[in-house]
């Protein structure tokens, strides 16, 4: 079986889903808006200080974009990697793993700001307006590494199970030669991290009816690189005994096996299956895209020799 292109070939720039398209009307929306009217920031934005009585900000803050590169960059980001994403996902799941990571990383980004605070008593770190949708980018970039993880990027060679640990990386590098570091870096790493969460844990399958994925494909020591997961594996056992036990005995006790056979989604063997199916899905949507452009070439030809 042939493995889909991540660049797209000749229908690049089409095939995006309705729902990609909406969701890039509310980015842009949000961008104007802010633009319009520079006081919006302050209720819609994510600013630690105001979220209480402000709850709303840690849901919205992830849909304000503030510069015309973050809109632009988000905007293209949210068609493209929705358009790998959903078909395989359904846009129900698709919403709902947006819906959730945008929240628990302004949760998580919120009680940063706030324990920065406390440590350094900087009241920037109160009062600094942070938004945008690299969070959830993030996460999207965890998605594609569970679907086609071996795929290799056409430029520069490097298989999409690293754009995940190489966005953090980058971001990391950056912020070194940034002073405000802080309105990105903690939304990215908490974007990405809860993005594993969701899919390692909550992402309920369709075929299945079971939650997460518990492939060691898929395991968080798989974000770094081979000679650190011995070190790794022991350190994320541990969060995952404490965060998780509770879940992980009623998943004994429903079972991920039954009578001593491991059910459909539980195994190497089904995870494999999985990103089969997702490769599957995204080469028929891109052989699809190539078909629509070659019938429109086909019908501009025709029309010429007609005008002639």
């Amino acid at each position: 079986m042939s493995t889909p292109s991540l660049s797209g070939a000749t229908g690049a720039f089409s095939g995006f889903t309705r729902l990609c398209k909406g969701l890039a009307v509310v980015l842009v929306g949000g961008h104007i808006v802010v633009q319009v009217l520079p006081q919006a920031v302050d209720y819609l934005a994510l600013i630690p200080a105001r979220t209480i009585p402000f709850g709303w900000n840690l849901i919205t803050a992830g849909y304000i974009e503030q510069s015309v590169y973050g809109v632009v960059a988000s905007t293209l980001g949210l068609l493209f990697l929705g358009k790998l994403l959903e078909p395989i996902w359904g846009s129900k799941e698709f919403l709902k793993f947006i819906f959730v990571v945008n929240f628990l990383t302004s949760v998580c980004v919120f009680i940063t700001a706030i324990a920065l605070y406390y440590v350094t008593r900087q009241e920037n770190y109160l009062y600094m307006p942070l938004s945008g949708f690299h969070g959830i980018l993030s996460g999207f970039l965890v998605g594609i590494k569970q679907i086609i993880p071996d795929q290799e990027l056409p430029l520069i060679k490097i298989k999409a199970k690293w754009l995940p640990s190489l966005s953090v990386l980058l971001s990391i590098a950056i912020s070194f030669f940034t002073a405000e570091s802080a309105t990105y870096l903690p939304t990215i790493i908490f974007g990405t991290y809860m993005g594993w969460i969701y899919l390692r844990y909550w992402q309920r399958k369709q075929e299945t009816k079971l939650k997460g994925d518990p492939s060691d494909d898929f395991a968080f020591s798989t974000f770094f690189p081979e000679f650190l997961r011995p070190i790794i594996d022991p350190i994320a056992t541990i969060f995952h005994r404490m965060l998780c036990g509770r879940s992980e005995d009623s998943t004994d006790a429903q079972g991920y096996t039954l009578g001593g056979a491991p059910l459909p989604g539980s195994d190497p063997i089904e995870a494999s299956r999985r990103r089969e199916r997702g490769a599957r899905a995204l080469e028929e949507r891109l052989a699809a895209d190539r078909l629509a452009a070659a019938r429109s070439a086909e019908e501009l030809e025709k029309d010429a020799s007609q005008n002639v």
